[in-house]
Formats: C-alpha cells, sequence, structure tokens
C-alpha cells in the first residue's frame, strides 16, 4: 500500500477531518475523483461498522474511571430528557435526521457523531447504519463538488 492512500484512509476515518480531509487530499495527491470518492466513502462508511460493534465494550471499560461516568452521565441525562420530548410515532424520521446530520459536511457532523448520537438515543443499530451511510455518501458526494470547484461556497 502507498503512503499516500494509508494517509487518505487515515484521514477519511478519523473523527476531526472524516470526508472533509479525506477526499480534497485524494484529489491533491493525483487520484481521480471515482477512485478518491470511492476510497473515502467507503472508509468513511466501514468505521461506522467498527464504532457500532465496539462502543458498548469500550463504554463499559471507560464506566470504570470517575471522569468518564460524571460527564457519560451528565450527557446521557441531557440526551434522554430530549429524547423523552420527541414523540414515539416520530422515532422513524429519527433516521432520516440522522442522516441529514451526517450528510451535512460541517465540523462536527458526521459519521463519528452521527454514530455516537445513535447510539445515546438507543436507536437501532441497523436503521442508523443504512441512515449514517447514506448520510456519508450524500456528504462525500458534496465534498467532491466542493472539492472539484463546481459549488463554490461563497457565492451560494
Amino acid at each position: 500500500m502507498n503512503l499516500s492512500l494509508l494517509y487518505i484512509i487515515l484521514l477519511s476515518i478519523s473523527p476531526i477531518s472524516e470526508l472533509r480531509g479525506g477526499i480534497p487530499y485524494a484529489l491533491s495527491q493525483g487520484y481521480s475523483i471515482k477512485s478518491a470518492f470511492f476510497i473515502c466513502v467507503l472508509s468513511n462508511i466501514l468505521i461506522v461498522l467498527f464504532i457500532l460493534f465496539f462502543l458498548n465494550y469500550l463504554h463499559i471499560f471507560f464506566m470504570k474511571f470517575k471522569f468518564y461516568r460524571k460527564t457519560f452521565g451528565f450527557f446521557h441525562k441531557r440526551a434522554e430528557k430530549k429524547s423523552k420530548e420527541v414523540d414515539k410515532n416520530m422515532k422513524n424520521l429519527g433516521y432520516l435526521a440522522l442522516c441529514l446530520f451526517v450528510a451535512i459536511p460541517f465540523p462536527i457532523t458526521g459519521a463519528w457523531t452521527g454514530t455516537l448520537i445513535s447510539w445515546v438515543l438507543g436507536l437501532n443499530k441497523i436503521k442508523s447504519f443504512f441512515a449514517i451511510a447514506l448520510g456519508v455518501i450524500i456528504a462525500g458526494i458534496i465534498v467532491s463538488l466542493v472539492s472539484l470547484g463546481i459549488i463554490n461556497i461563497f457565492n451560494l
């Protein structure tokens, strides 16, 4: 595996950069838009599977630490309060909202945060995975278009 491909994958699975870093970097390294899109989107979707599978195990491990317990408890109470405010019939719209949240390529939105939101709210893992994967694909399209200069974000 060449080093630039490794950097592209690492940027794409990183919780900070995700596709917003992976696709532009891949293009800057001479990859075609199709290759850049495929590598970055696939990497970002695969990390969601990893997070969904291991998040409970990591949570159990970190609950041994006081700082994590307090911090998690604070955020979990807030999330539960918000989720109780939402009507149970709106549960399916939650997946659409999750998809759109991930699809918007802004800081703090993305596959990592979407997966954490899904987990904290106790959403179905399979439905969440597909909502997040669709959001990643949409975000990949947006980032690709912006990276190619087809959409000039400052002129909207």
